[in-house]
C-alpha cells in the first residue's frame, strides 16, 4: 500500500475569535468520511431507528449493528492512517450523549473523547460534524426543527460536547447539509408518497401527535431554525476549550443552465443562497458536498440522458462536479472552501478509480484558477449504511463483510491515498 503523501508549504488562514493565541498548522486535508449512525451500529435512542422500523417505513432496512464501527474504531482509524491519509471526518451522535431529554451520557462523552485521542495518536486529524442528519427520538417527538424550543436544545448539546471534546478537534461542522430537504423538493412535484404516514406512526410510537426528522417540516421555516441554530452554536463552540476552524456542510449539485441561466440561478437562491451567506457572516470555511451535475433549463431539471454513464444511485457519473459546486459555493461564500464529501456507489472499483482521477484533476484546476480549497474528503470511508437506500450501495474506499466485519481496503484507497496535488499547502490558524 502507499504511504502517507506529505502535503507541504504553507498558507494563513485567519479565524474569527476575541481571543488572541499562538498560530498553530494543519495539513492541506487528505482524508476520508464516515457519520456515527451510518457505521457505528446499535444507535438505539436515534430517531431513525424508530422510522426505519415503523410499518409504513420507506427505508429499504435498518441499520442495525453496521459496521460496529462504535467497537472497532481503532482498527478503523489505524487503517485509513495506515493507507496514507491525514484526516478523519466523523459525527458526533446527539442521541448517544443526550439519550434521554436533559440526560447526558458521560460514557458516550467518554468514548468521543477517546476516538479523537485515537486520531491524534495516528497523526489523523479529527473533522468532527455535530450534527449529521441523526437526531435524538425526543427530539423528534417534540417537533424536531420545528418546535420552539429547538435551538436552545440544541446550543445546549453544543455546549456539554465542546466543553468536554474541543481540545482535541481539530475542525468542526455545526450541521451535515441542512440544504438537503430543500435540495431534494426543488423542480419535483412534491413529498414521497407514504411520508406522511410513516411520520404518523413514529409519532404514535412515542406517545407524540408529531415526528420531525431531518426531511420533514416546512423547509423554509426549518432552515431558518436552523440557520440560528448555526449562527448561535459557532459562538457557543468558540467559547469552549479548543482552536479550530468551523464552518457547516451543504449538499450540492454542479448546476449547470441549458439555455438562459434563469431556473438555474432560481434554484440556487432557493436551496444553497440563504446558507452560503450565514457561513460567509460567521464561519471560517464551507463544507461542499457534490457527487453529480444537474442540468437545468427553463421548464427545471433536465433528465439525463439513458444512453451516459450512471452510478448504483442512479445519478450521472460525473466526477468534474467537484470543481463547478466549489468555485460556485467560494464565489458566494468568500470562504476557504472544504470538500467534505465526494465519491461514488458502484461495485466495479475501475470505475471509483476513474472518478477519483477525474475529480482531484477538477479540484485541482479550481484551485490553479485561485478557488482556495483546503481539504477533501472522500465518501465514504467504509462501505455503510446509505439511509433509505439501505446497504445496497457500495460508496466506501474499503469493503466491509459485516457478518465477519472484516475490513478489506479497495485498490481504489491506495489510489487517493498516493495521489498529490501540485502546489498542495498547508493551514496556519490564528485566533
Amino acid at each position: 500500500m502507499t504511504r502517507r503523501t506529505v502535503l507541504a508549504a504553507a498558507t494563513a488562514w485567519p479565524v474569527r475569535s476575541a481571543f488572541a493565541a499562538p498560530c498553530r498548522t494543519l495539513p492541506f486535508l487528505w482524508g476520508a468520511a464516515s457519520s456515527g449512525y451510518q457505521v457505528e451500529g446499535d444507535e438505539r435512542a436515534a430517531d431513525i431507528r424508530i422510522l426505519e422500523r415503523v410499518p409504513s417505513t420507506l427505508f429499504r432496512e435498518p441499520a442495525g449493528l453496521a459496521d460496529d464501527h462504535y467497537r472497532r474504531y481503532r482498527e478503523d482509524i489505524a487503517l485509513l492512517a495506515w493507507l496514507g491519509f491525514n484526516s478523519f471526518r466523523f459525527s458526533l451522535e446527539w442521541a448517544r450523549i443526550e439519550p434521554e431529554k436533559g440526560v447526558i451520557s458521560r460514557d458516550a462523552l467518554a468514548h468521543y473523547r477517546d476516538v479523537l485521542r485515537c486520531c491524534h495518536e495516528h497523526d489523523l486529524v479529527p473533522c468532527v460534524t455535530y450534527s449529521h442528519f441523526a437526531n435524538p427520538a425526543w427530539f423528534a417527538a417534540e417537533g424536531g426543527w420545528e418546535a420552539r424550543d429547538a435551538v436552545d436544545r440544541f446550543l445546549r448539546y453544543c455546549d456539554v460536547t465542546s466543553r468536554a471534546l474541543g481540545d482535541l478537534i481539530g475542525i468542526a461542522a455545526t450541521f451535515n447539509e441542512p440544504d438537503l430537504h430543500k435540495l431534494l423538493l426543488w423542480g419535483r412535484p412534491g413529498e414521497p408518497a407514504g411520508k406522511q404516514a410513516m411520520l404518523s406512526e413514529a409519532a404514535r410510537q412515542c406517545g407524540s401527535d408529531r415526528f420531525g426528522y431531518y426531511l420533514s417540516g416546512d423547509p423554509q421555516r426549518v432552515e431558518d431554525r436552523m440557520i440560528a441554530a448555526h449562527r448561535r452554536a459557532i459562538g457557543v463552540i468558540r467559547s469552549g476549550p479548543g482552536q479550530y476552524p468551523l464552518g457547516v456542510t451543504l449538499a450540492m449539485t454542479d448546476d449547470q443552465a441549458v439555455g438562459p441561466p434563469g431556473r438555474r440561478d432560481e434554484k440556487r437562491r432557493y436551496v444553497y443562497e440563504n446558507w452560503l451567506v450565514a457561513a460567509r457572516e460567521s464561519a471560517d470555511f464551507v463544507g461542499v458536498q457534490v457527487y453529480t451535475r444537474n442540468l437545468i433549463g427553463p421548464a427545471g431539471i433536465v433528465p439525463t440522458s439513458a444512453s451516459s454513464e450512471k452510478t448504483a444511485m442512479g445519478w450521472e457519473f460525473y466526477p468534474d462536479c467537484v470543481e463547478g459546486a466549489c468555485r460556485y459555493a467560494a464565489s458566494v461564500a468568500r470562504l476557504p472552501v472544504v470538500v467534505t464529501e465526494n465519491g461514488i456507489a458502484t461495485d466495479d472499483d475501475a470505475q471509483r478509480q476513474h472518478y477519483i482521477r477525474s475529480a482531484v484533476a477538477a479540484l485541482e484546476r479550481a484551485r490553479r484558477d485561485g478557488v482556495d480549497i483546503r481539504g477533501y474528503y472522500h465518501w465514504s470511508f467504509l462501505d455503510s449504511y446509505e439511509w433509505s437506500a439501505g446497504y445496497a450501495p457500495h460508496m466506501g474506499l474499503v469493503s466491509v463483510n459485516r457478518a465477519m466485519q472484516a475490513r478489506v481496503p479497495k485498490p481504489s484507497a491506495a489510489l487517493l491515498a498516493g495521489l498529490k496535488l501540485p502546489g498542495s499547502v498547508c493551514w496556519k490558524l490564528v485566533r
